[in-house]
């Protein structure tokens, strides 16, 4: 398998361009040499120069064209939403076939993707589709926090609905496997109640008592170090204070919202259970600041380190 890192650009008019090229410009040549980026060089050299930055980035880049390049900065664009479809497509088949060890995705913008016709949730949706998984997972991580979420991008009623017994233990069986890949021998994890109190003794709703209790008890059936579920607005900060490895969080912003606050410069976003691996930047497009220069390319940095680790890891488990 191999040890490259493919960073996908995302979309062409955001500050994907320019996160992506100040990280690799910062590389040791070894590092670079180990890193390609998936998007258009006409794009990057664009970015390059509001970077001010010298580096010949030919070598590094897989080209994919663009009509119209450089497109406009930080405008809403049906051509830049297919241009970021198309540099994950190219990455994902690359990575099917062995030729890079990890994805690294940029940001794209949602809507941009919708309009060109290209309708997914988001990164992890499109992922599931291109690889034909049933299943994929997000996990946010950080140093002292890391949140795996039972669902993410669907509304409230329906992350309630979806909360089911068979699918909070397949979240906490991903989770446990993960966090044994990256190097935890005995994760503990923690699952989140979904309502106030877990509900208080079915006072404020049942759903924790008849189907995430169940999910938790099958779980540690099966050796995992699992608790819960545990009141939402305490077991974050018990996690983060180190009593656990990870927290099973419910729904998109149950898991979001903690880990922004402390981790909102640094945090990746990592796809879970696909048959590839893939990391994220876990911020936007930034529109209002694409083309000027001034993005701040910590989370990339993040993001990478993180790729660097997952491809370390196969390597040693193989």
């Amino acid at each position: 398998m191999s040890n490259i890192i493919g960073i996908t650009m995302g979309d062409p008019c955001g500050v994907g361009p320019e996160i992506a090229v100040r990280a690799l410009a910062e590389m040791s040549p070894e590092d670079r040499d180990r890193t390609r980026i998936y998007g258009n060089l006409t794009t990057l050299e664009t970015a390059r120069s509001a970077l001010g930055l010298d580096i010949d980035l030919a070598p590094f880049v897989v080209d994919l064209p663009i009509e119209g390049a450089p497109l406009p900065w930080g405008q809403l664009s049906a051509v830049a939403g297919d241009a970021a479809f198309r540099f994950i497509e190219k990455a994902v088949r690359d990575a099917e076939a062995g030729a890079i060890g990890c994805i690294v995705t940029a940001p794209i913008n949602k809507e941009a993707l919708n309009l060109a016709g290209h309708h997914y949730d988001g990164h992890t949706g499109m992922l599931r589709s291109l690889t034909g998984s049933k299943a994929a997972y997000m996990l946010l991580a950080s140093d002292r926090l890391k949140v795996i979420h039972v669902s993410t991008h669907v509304s409230l009623q329906e992350a309630i609905r979806r909360a089911t017994t068979d699918r909070v233990l397949a979240t906490i069986r991903a989770g446990d496997a993960h966090l044994k890949r990256i190097g935890y021998a005995a994760p503990k994890i923690a699952v989140a109640g979904i309502n106030p109190h877990c509900g208080e003794n079915g006072l404020f709703g049942t759903e924790d008592d008849d189907q995430i209790a169940p999910a938790v008890a099958a779980a540690r059936a099966e050796g995992i170090d699992v608790y819960g579920p545990i009141s939402a607005d305490t077991v974050f900060y018990r996690a983060y204070s180190g009593a656990f490895d990870l927290i099973v969080a419910q729904y998109h912003d149950q898991g979001h919202i903690p880990i922004k606050l402390v981790a909102f410069d640094t945090a990746v976003n990592v796809s879970v259970d696909l048959p590839i691996d893939r990391t994220s930047v876990d911020h936007g497009t930034a529109f209002d600041i694409a083309g000027k220069g001034i993005a701040n390319h910590g989370n990339m940095n993040s993001a990478i380190a993180y790729a660097r680790k997952l491809v370390a890891g196969r390597a040693t488990q193989g």
